[in-house]
């Protein structure tokens, strides 16, 4: 077999077999292929697509090119949930605490923030002395123990796709729904749990930007697990404004405890019942999905979702007192709020361009070396649907300075404020499986 005749054969739309895609991903892994005959394979693929049967195919023989997780030792349904990603999306700190409360073992590895989206790992680095490196031995004993741990993904878990996804971010074959689906599940079955929630996200502030391609992304997914004899389903949520209210990594862990506490948004705290509950009767733990809401609720209203965030917390190395006395969270010198420059409903809220905003005050990266600051982002009084008068606070920014004119610009611009009422929209489009 020879690269270059591979790379023909996509481009005149062949159907690759399972031999062909080992030997493509076996000789990039191993440094035979080179990145420049990858890249037209890639673009070949974009132009070309894949079928669902090489798709899963592809996907199988990436995960399989690194360690496979073994949960084996932990008692129960083992389940996971992966979100597309998003501006404010918090809900593993609160969905893994719910569910744990309610008997689910949840043992999830994470990833962290990159441009405009924020990553689990860096919120939970914001409580100090919280590891996201533990051992594997660790791992499994915590989640036996207490039914959660959140950590960060072991260098050796699908080396392939690491390097897939590198060169994909730099030669314009990032946004391949086969590619998407291929790289996500390859990590999510690494990871060794029994079953997979999906929060496939569209709208401004998603890497989908309509429905359909989210139904697409999903169901793709979903024939994944399928072919793999993995029970996994799918949330199309829209993301056309921030989930919440905090954008930035300590602001959005304070927002989850809030929502553990039973007073978080509305927005969030629906999303993680309804995802949550999807969870739990995945994991076969309660016959329907309204019986297992009801008990999600519990937990948040009693306490004990809280009690098992703190729990993980604690396991972990952080400092519960963070959790218990929120306002220890380090605030930076700056806090500003803005005021709205006029009255009417807001239309539209940008969430890319707020999520750069954050970013740009120090709250996220634009490479994976750079460091992050913990304490910036923003906090959101109006969102779309609210109505506001001139002078009332639109929202307060935390920074370390005053804010540029051009920064102040990009915020104000992110609103769309008109006279005429607006519904509040739709958060969860569909359930999917």
């Amino acid at each position: 077999m020879r690269m270059v005749d591979l790379i023909e054969y996509k481009k005149n739309n062949g159907e690759f077999n399972h031999q062909q895609i080992q030997f493509i991903i076996d000789g990039y892994v191993e440094g035979s292929i080179p990145d420049y005959q990858m890249s037209a394979l890639l673009m070949a693929i974009c132009f070309q697509g894949l079928t669902l049967k090489e798709t899963a195919l592809l996907t199988k023989v990436m995960e399989e090119s690194g360690d496979i997780i073994d949960l084996s030792k932990i008692e129960g349904v083992k389940v996971d949930k992966h979100s597309t990603g998003g501006v404010g999306d918090k809900t593993s700190l609160v969905l893994g605490p719910i569910v744990a409360a309610c008997g689910g073992k949840m043992a999830k590895m994470s990833g962290r923030g990159l441009g405009h989206t924020g990553g689990t790992l860096d919120k939970l680095e914001s409580i100090p002395g919280y590891q996201i490196n533990i051992s594997e031995e660790d791992f499994i004993n915590q989640v036996n123990e207490i039914g959660l741990a959140i950590i960060g993904q072991s260098a050796s878990l699908v080396p392939a796709d690491k390097k897939l996804y590198a060169l994909r971010d730099v030669t314009g074959t990032v946004s391949c729904i086969p590619l998407i689906a291929s790289s996500i599940m390859s990590k999510k079955l690494a990871s060794g749990a029994d079953t997979i929630l999906l929060d496939v996200k569209y709208g401004n502030g998603a890497f989908m930007q309509t429905i359909e391609e989210a139904k697409e992304l999903a169901q793709t997914m979903i024939s994944i697990g399928k072919h793999c004899h993995k029970n996994t389903r799918a949330t199309i949520s829209s993301m056309s404004q921030p989930l919440g209210n905090a954008i930035g990594n300590s602001l959005e862990v304070i927002e989850a405890i809030e929502t553990l506490k039973g007073n978080g948004p509305e927005d969030l705290r629906e999303l993680c019942l309804n995802e949550g509950s999807e969870m739990l009767v995945q994991a076969n733990l309660y016959p329907n999905k309204k019986e297992a809401y009801q008990a999600l609720q519990e937990v948040m209203d009693n306490g004990k979702a809280l009690e098992k965030f703190k729990e993980m917390v604690k396991a972990q190395g952080g400092d519960v007192s963070y959790i218990e006395n929120t306002e220890l969270f380090e605030k930076p010198s700056a806090i500003i709020e803005l005021t709205s420059k006029k009255t009417g409903y807001i239309q539209a809220l940008e969430a890319k361009k707020l999520g750069i905003v954050s970013m740009k005050l120090g709250g996220g990266r634009m490479t994976k070396e750079e460091d992050i600051d913990h304490a910036v982002g923003l906090v959101l009084n109006k969102k779309i649907g609210d109505h506001v008068d001139i002078g009332e606070k639109l929202l307060t920014v935390y920074a370390r300075d005053d804010l540029s004119p051009e920064l102040l610009d990009e915020i104000y611009q992110s609103y769309a404020i008109v006279d005429e009422f607006v519904e509040k929209p739709i958060l969860i489009e569909e359930f999917m499986k």
